[in-house]
Parts: structure tokens; sequence; C-alpha cells
């Protein structure tokens, strides 16, 4: 297993990470394969997509069209990843960018908060499973830390709706993360 542990990270770490959709999915295969070989439990955090900003007053906006457009991406880029879990916060953003994935993978929404995001409940339920779990420019790259139990990550810039953070636990707790930008 260690074997294939370093061939696997020998792999990812030597990735072009070129932005194109081939190495993208590929990349993507990777990882979901060697999940699978080593039981680990798998985080896909992402921000939500480009949200209607028509009126400032409005504190649950639902997605633009290039934010509905998004969302359908990430169901198409992550087709191949076989989600056991999809969490979202509970805003309209954020569930309509997770609901093109849930569907695919014939799975409800969660609802998670954000005040305390990985306790030991949420570690718990989803302990050896692959994971989606869709935030905001916050509370994505702060879920991501406390996964680390480090302060690796700063928020994300306001029109960044790109990133992909991809989390992977080991079972003897050996944690290792990657970042990419999927346009």
């Amino acid at each position: 297993m260690k074997n294939l542990f370093l061939i696997l990270f020998t792999l990812l770490t030597s990735c072009n990470f070129q932005k194109s959709e081939s190495s993208d999915k590929h990349l993507l295969k990777q990882v979901e394969e060697s999940k699978v070989h080593l039981n680990n439990t798998t985080y896909y955090l992402i921000r939500h997509a480009e949200k209607d900003r028509n009126d400032p007053s409005e504190k649950d906006p639902k997605l633009e069209e290039t934010g509905l457009k998004r969302a359908e991406k990430w169901a198409e880029v992550l087709k191949d990843v076989s989600f056991d879990m999809v969490y979202s916060t509970n805003y309209n953003r954020t569930k309509e960018t997770a609901q093109p994935i849930a569907k695919a993978n014939s799975l409800e929404i969660e609802i998670y908060e954000t005040n305390d995001p990985f306790n030991q409940e949420f570690q718990k339920k989803t302990k050896g499973k692959t994971v989606l779990i869709v935030g905001h420019s916050n509370t994505t790259p702060a879920f991501v830390n406390a996964i680390m139990k480090n302060k690796k990550y700063e928020d994300l810039p306001d029109d960044e709706n790109a990133a992909l953070f991809i989390v992977t636990v080991s079972p003897n707790k050996t944690i290792s993360t990657q970042l990419l930008y999927i346009n």
C-alpha cells in the first residue's frame, strides 16, 4: 500500500497542471482510483458558482446564467467521481451549484453549518467516503484548513468560482491537498 501511495504521490506531484479539460479529468480519475485502492476519505470542495448580483440587498441570491452553466460544468468535470455524499450550506447559490452533481450521483444534498464544519460527527459520518462540499469564498478555504488543522489557504477572491480543493485523508491520518482551477 505504501508503494501505491508513493506512486500516486509521484504522479500527482509530477503532473503538468495546465488548465485543459482532459488533463483535469485524467487527474481527477487518478485521484478517485487511488481513493478506492487506499480506502481514503476524499473531500472535493468548491465555492458556489456565479451568483446573481443585480439586487445588492438580496441576502440569498440564486445563480445567474453563467453560474448555472458552471454548476453543470462541475458535474461534467466530476462525472467520473463516484460521490457518496454531497454537502452544501443552506443558501440558494450553494444548493444550486451542488444540485447537478447530487442528481448525477442520485444523492440528496445535506446541509452543513459553517461555524464548526469538520466536527467529530462530520468526520465519523464521512470516514472512508468521497464527499462534495459546496461553500463560499471564505468557508471553503476555512473548511480545507480545518481538515488539515493548518491555516494554509486564504479566502478566495470574490470573483473566483473555479477553485477545486481536493483533500485526501488516509486511514493513518496522513492528509494531502491539491488546489486546481477548472475554467
